[in-house]
């Protein structure tokens, strides 16, 4: 109960509420005193962005080259497959289920007092940058075996993991309550909050059928029933709930896996702490939906199809870096969210929380869904040759 209350989304949750409950009361006074104070702290989050990019997007490629084997190519390639499509399936969801959520798109009924401070804190480059960068100097650095740039990149993203922890993380509860406090003031939150426990209920829905789509597509291939490993899973899923961490869910995970009948040990023993932080189907699943609700209840209009299938697709790639922290997944994408959907301070703040809360059922997702890539993994070393490890 003492790590519940110390944990990420019981602080979100507290600030949610405690800002709802003061943005009913509070004098025009008062609130324009916390709207210069969240945009000052919105602004330190956003100036922080390219950094996270980078930090992560690059060391994690000069990693994977490291070790480019044949079965870490087919690991990778399965786990961003996995996740595109989740993301599609995800989309397509949105498109059939959000118009129909009756999602206010204008539900203020008073303007919020003018920022006080006007403070600007400009990032160091566009988002869009920080990736392209990423990507050119984690690539360079691969082929080049570059090992003093590569150690180097190492130490900026343990550095960019402390920023998040010692900053970004500390300053997200205060944030999200201002952020709350405006959507109470002005009326929307009274309209609106029925819709976000809607959209967790589906987005908890979309989880377990994507699951069983893998392990179908799992047992299809491999030729092995996937019931001998899911199954297996349950203490994992359950561990995964109560921890939100992939990583602290690992051995747990891999316990799991080793029951399995059908799974190789060389590949439960390869795959499992792989795919721990690299496959991240259930949170690139929830982003995608939560993304789309927030557009609309927002800026009044769903994103295009062509914008939200670039989005799936950038989306995959940045939670193969995404951070092992709750929330990582969107926190690593924020550059993508903010230049591909366009969204503001004020939906960043709506998809941070609303993710947040979810978060623990997302990486139950996550880390069931391993189950079903490793007996992929299984059938591709055994339909290819590939012997067991001594």
């Amino acid at each position: 109960m003492k790590q519940f209350v110390k944990s990420l989304p019981f602080r979100l949750l507290c600030g949610i509420v405690i800002g709802i409950i003061l943005g009913l009361v509070v004098g025009e006074g008062v609130m324009g005193v916390v709207v210069s104070v969240r945009n000052v702290l919105g602004q330190v989050i956003m100036f922080c962005v390219p950094l996270i990019v980078i930090g992560f997007v690059a060391p994690s490629i000069t990693r994977l080259g490291q070790n480019a084997t044949r079965l870490l190519g087919v690991a990778v390639l399965i786990a961003y497959t996995s996740s595109l499509l989740a993301a599609l399936m995800s989309t397509a969801a949105g498109y059939a289920i959000i118009p129909h959520l009756s999602i206010a798109s204008d539900a203020s009924v008073k303007e919020l007092p003018a920022d006080i401070f006007g403070l600007n804190i400009p990032q160091i480059m566009p988002v869009m940058s920080a990736l392209a960068i990423s990507l050119m100097i984690g690539l360079a650095a691969t082929w080049t075996k570059a090992e003093t740039v590569i150690k180097l990149l190492d130490e900026f993203q343990d550095i960019v993991l402390e920023i998040v922890k010692r900053i970004i993380i500390p300053i997200l509860p205060v944030y999200i309550c201002g952020t709350f406090m405006g959507l109470s003031y002005d009326g929307t939150i009274t309209v609106q909050f029925p819709v976000f426990i809607a959209i967790i209920a589906i987005v908890l829905v979309g989880h377990f059928i994507w699951m069983a789509v893998l392990y179908t597509a799992a047992g299809a291939y491999s030729g092995k029933n996937p019931a001998e490993v899911f199954k297996h899973y349950l203490p994992a899923y359950l561990t995964a709930v109560g921890t939100m961490s992939s990583a602290a869910t690992l051995s747990v995970a891999l316990e799991c896996a080793h029951k399995s009948s059908v799974l190789r040990e060389d590949m439960v023993d390869f795959g499992i702490p792989l795919f721990a932080n690299i496959h991240l189907c259930g949170s690139v699943l929830t982003e995608t939906f939560f993304c789309m609700a927030i557009s609309l209840m927002l800026y009044g209009q769903l994103p295009s199809v062509g914008t939200m299938i670039l989005f799936c697709v950038l989306l995959g790639i940045f939670a193969v870096g995404a951070p092992g922290v709750p929330g990582g997944t969107v926190m690593a994408s924020l550059g993508i969210v903010i230049s591909v959907l366009g969204f503001d301070a004020e939906g960043t703040a709506l998809i941070l929380a609303i993710f947040a809360l979810q978060d623990s059922f997302g990486t139950a997702c996550n880390v069931t869904s391993d189950g079903a890539l490793t007996l992929i993994l299984t059938g591709y070393a055994e339909k290819h040759g590939i012997k067991a490890a001594e």
